[in-house]
């Protein structure tokens, strides 16, 4: 996936947190799958701000395989919600994105921005202004 440029209101991150943003994170948002797992504590892949996983390293196969369905999955589930909210997918993935990334990533795991460099976190991500 892309990096999407961001400008767009803030008002519908707004909207989306005040409309129950959490209930829209469909539940394999942080991947169940122990190959998905492995990876994340593994520093091979990352949530980006996007909405989408991402590859902070070179992954091998079944971890390219198993990411690139997971965001089959997630493409789907914003679709829907976004058809359903009146914005554009990309307005609610960078939504979903800006909110787990808050909420989900966990230290010592790796994320990216706007700018796709790749970093490991280590306490509270300094989100940008677009995430509301």
């Amino acid at each position: 996936m892309t990096n999407v440029k961001m400008k767009w209101p803030k008002a519908i991150v707004r909207a989306a947190l005040v409309m129950g943003l959490s209930l829209a994170v469909p539940s394999f948002a942080q991947g169940g799958d122990d190959i998905l797992q492995s990876a994340i504590a593994n520093g091979v892949i990352g949530e980006k701000i996007d909405g989408y996983m991402g590859f902070a390293q070179t992954p091998p196969p079944p971890v390219k395989t198993a990411v690139d369905a997971l965001n089959i999955r997630r493409r789907a589930a914003y679709t829907a919600e976004a058809a359903k909210r009146g914005v554009t997918v990309e307005e609610w993935a960078v939504a979903v994105g800006c909110k787990t990334l808050a909420s989900r990533v966990q230290d010592g795991q790796f994320y990216a921005l706007t700018d796709g460099k790749w970093q490991k976190k280590n306490g509270p991500i300094a989100l940008p202004s677009t995430c509301g």
